[in-house]
């Protein structure tokens, strides 16, 4: 066991990083959607400029030893991360998308650090202190506050984007065991690459691959934006889940929420209301509390040491 302050402080920056991505990501995908007839087609045209972009990647940084090592058991599991991160919930989440709004989506979808939470404690061992927990109950008291139960519809919609978040729970905590002894650009590049792969072979059985000579230069460009923040969500988080408990990374991303709620508030609504003020002096101080929780806590910053981490020594 080795204690890895650095770790957490990288970890830290990666996933606030994150959470900035994936707030503003989820606010533009809701004008991307409205130049597409195809949720579907939208997205796998995304997620296979993002995969294209990390085979290129992969490729630059050499990765063709540590692929041609992996074990029967990396290979499987590198499979489900593909699926069940990289392909079922971008359908389930983006179609859902299109039957509920961008705050909703966005509220729904950070309840992923709660799912990954319950499932990190027994499966990957992690602990979450009293502490820790208050922190995860203000940013999740914050989360209702800003769309409260008010803002849901209860529709179908709803349901399919809570689907995708729980896959992409599960996703967490596969690719948590696998980052290890992978690298964080393997891990997120088999995820992109083979969901990618499923997404056209989905597309292909439902709806037939997209003219790309009929998509108009509004429609390409949304895809460019998106897929950007994309291949920038996926490196950051996998970088920062590398470096820290996958509770603690999770927990973070919640201010995704803010940075969605914020543009929301400056771009559609023209107001920022006293909820909402209330709201994001919650995220402010549940994700600072769990910050210093993290710098403080022998207990988190102590890590088991990856095959990497031992060969530096």
């Amino acid at each position: 066991m080795i204690k890895t302050p650095d770790l957490i402080r990288g970890a830290t920056i990666l996933a606030l990083i994150t959470a900035a991505i994936s707030g503003t990501n989820t606010f533009l995908a809701k004008f991307a959607l409205n130049s597409f007839s195809s949720p579907v087609a939208y997205t796998t045209l995304k997620n296979a400029l993002v995969a294209i972009a990390l085979v290129g990647i992969l490729l630059a940084l050499k990765k063709r030893h540590e692929l041609s090592q992996l074990s029967k058991r990396q290979i499987l599991t590198l499979l489900a991360v593909g699926l069940i991160g990289g392909a079922i919930p971008f359908v389930l989440f983006f179609t859902g998308l299109t039957m509920t709004s961008a705050t909703s989506a966005a509220l729904i979808h950070k309840t992923l650090f709660i799912w990954v939470a319950i499932m990190a404690v027994p499966l990957l061992k992690e602990r979450v202190s009293v502490l820790q927990w208050l922190g995860i109950i203000a940013l999740f008291g914050a989360n209702l506050l800003i769309g409260g139960f008010k803002g849901f519809e209860f529709n179908i919609g709803e349901l399919m984007i809570l689907g995708a978040t729980l896959m992409w729970s599960v996703e967490n905590v596969l690719a948590k065991k696998l980052l290890t002894d992978l690298s964080a650009i393997t891990v997120s590049g088999a995820r992109m690459i083979i969901g990618s792969a499923a997404l056209i072979v989905y597309l292909l059985v439902t709806e037939g691959l997209p003219n790309l000579t009929a998509v108009s230069g509004a429609e390409w460009g949304w895809t460019l934006l998106t897929s950007a923040l994309l291949l920038g969500y996926v490196i950051t988080w996998y970088s920062a889940l590398k470096r820290a408990p996958a509770t603690y990374v999770a927990t973070l991303l919640v201010l995704a929420t803010l940075v969605t709620n914020v543009l929301s508030a400056i771009f559609i609504t023209h107001k920022f209301t006293w909820p909402q003020a209330v709201a994001a002096a919650l995220f402010v101080g549940g994700a600072s509390l769990t910050v210093l929780l993290a710098f403080r806590s022998r207990q988190t910053l102590t890590l088991q040491p990856s095959i990497e981490q031992q060969q530096m020594k």
